[in-house]
């Protein structure tokens, strides 16, 4: 009873203080006016169904109490088009979050609509057991943008599912058991991904697994800073002294997403992955949130390290929203799961498999992942200008468009400002800015759009970034 009025307290306490600084925001007067959303040649169709109120009602009688909402004021998003959302009343919002990095060319972007609706007019559903094309000109597609000898090609429904079947091929291949992740990494949360999570908040108290997790290479958090070499020493201590000796695999995302948009340090991986080959271990890049051009310098997140994983899970921006996933590994590995029966009902279904196809064919026609660079790097120049101004700004960190802005009250000690970022992420909502939060300590804007995001939008979420700090 103690402890639980404790926390009541406490909730209270943080309440209070983000409803003083909210009131403060709103009654502060300034010279400068908000900004506008860029003009944009769309007019969302007239909505006539229910309304937030009812939507909300029927989702927390129908719905899992876990479930949850972003903003106080849950919004009813009932449109999309390209980077843009569009609520109950037509009001147009810029989506700098994507679908929480998900919508990779552009909320129903014509192409990937049109493959969807034409394979849908023709078949549905046949599974594997049957021969199709869709599959197979997927497959193929993408082995070609995979380096190495990474060629093959199992799908699957999410990024959860990619992860669970690239750790059972891990352990089936080398025959060992202890996987080796990362303090502050999000891998999904299965029965077997969530060993894998390391974010308390995601966490359930269950059985782990044989799961052991290192000391995150966070050049801006971590105990020795962008030291690669220290931190690719602890993970050969780990397996000295925490292992058998042998492990099963290492897996790891290039820039952290649920743990707040954090990059590895520079040759990180390319340390660990020798480390963890010579304990018998596979190496496993995790690409949900950083495949397809997102980063801007390279295709895939873990050439930004100069490493080629032996399996590559990916997800999210696949599908451009479809329930889509893959995981990509050599020849060699996939033998492995030819021993017994691997199959998935919905995996490389038709219909998502030319939606897919659809996606690489866009991002390669409208050279996505170049746009990103040029478009990333404006974003990142104006955002550390910002900084400059602004001492609750720690640290502006990400590659092309996958950014995280974390925000601290105090630079020194880097103290997570969490109730001034709930403060600006409602004042952002209210100047037609949609972005994400990620952290530990829910401290850190995630900024992660649509691919299609161009340079004005930028500017604009970067000048209501400004306005609403200058409320506080």
């Amino acid at each position: 009873m103690y402890s639980r009025n404790l926390l009541k307290k406490s909730f209270e306490s943080k309440k209070k203080i983000q409803n003083v600084l909210i009131s403060n925001m709103f009654s502060s007067s300034s010279s400068n006016s908000a900004p506008i959303i860029p003009p944009f040649d769309y007019n969302p169709k007239p909505y006539n169904g229910p309304k937030a109120d009812e939507v909300f009602a029927k989702r927390k009688k129908f719905l899992g109490p876990s479930l949850f909402h972003f903003y106080e004021k849950p919004l009813n998003i009932v449109e999309g088009k390209m980077q843009y959302l569009f609520d109950e009343n037509g009001r147009r919002y810029l989506d700098a979050f994507a679908g929480i990095v998900t919508v990779s060319c552009g909320h129903c972007h014509p192409d990937i609509v049109n493959a969807v609706v034409e394979q849908s007019n023709l078949l549905q559903h046949a599974t594997t057991i049957y021969l199709h094309h869709a599959i197979a000109d997927f497959a193929e597609a993408l082995a070609s943008k995979m380096p190495g000898n990474l060629k093959v090609v199992y799908f699957v429904n999410s990024g959860t599912e990619a992860n669970e079947l690239a750790m059972m091929m891990a352990r089936l291949y080398s025959g060992n058991l202890g996987m080796i992740a990362l303090r502050n990494a999000y891998h999904g949360g299965a029965g077997g991904t969530i060993g894998l999570t390391a974010l308390n908040t995601w966490k359930y108290p269950i059985p782990q697994g044989e799961i052991h997790h290192v000391i995150n290479p966070d050049p801006y958090r971590g105990v020795f800073g962008a030291d690669a070499d220290s931190y690719a020493r602890d993970v050969q201590d780990h397996i000295n002294y925490g292992t058998p000796g042998k492990v099963a695999g290492f897996i790891a995302e290039t820039i952290q997403g649920v743990g707040g948009a954090v990059e590895l340090a520079p040759g990180y991986l390319k340390q660990v992955y020798d480390i963890v080959r010579k304990a018998g271990g596979v190496c496993i890049a995790d690409e949900v949130q950083t495949g397809f051009g997102r980063t801007g310098d390279h295709y895939w997140g873990f050439q930004t390290q100069g490493v080629i994983p032996d399996i590559v899970t990916m997800a999210k921006g696949i599908g451009n929203g479809l329930p889509l996933a893959a995981v990509v590994t050599t020849p060699e590995i996939a033998g492995v799961m030819s021993q017994k029966i691997q199959f998935n009902t919905f995996g490389g279904n038709p219909v998502c498999s030319a939606g897919g196809l659809a996606v690489l064919r866009v991002l390669e026609k409208e050279k996505r992942q170049a746009h990103c660079a040029d478009v990333g790097s404006h974003l990142i120049h104006r955002l550390k200008s910002l900084q400059q101004r602004y001492e609750i700004i720690g640290d502006v960190r990400g590659r092309g468009l996958m950014v995280g802005i974390e925000l601290v009250t105090d630079r020194k000690e880097k103290t997570p400002a969490k109730a001034e970022t709930s403060v600006l992420f409602e004042k952002l909502r209210e100047l037609g800015v949609l972005v994400g939060k990620g952290g530990l300590h829910g401290n850190v804007f995630r900024i992660k759009p649509p691919m299609c995001f161009t340079k004005d939008d930028a500017d604009f979420f970067v000048d209501a970034f400004d306005y609403a700090i200058s409320k506080l």
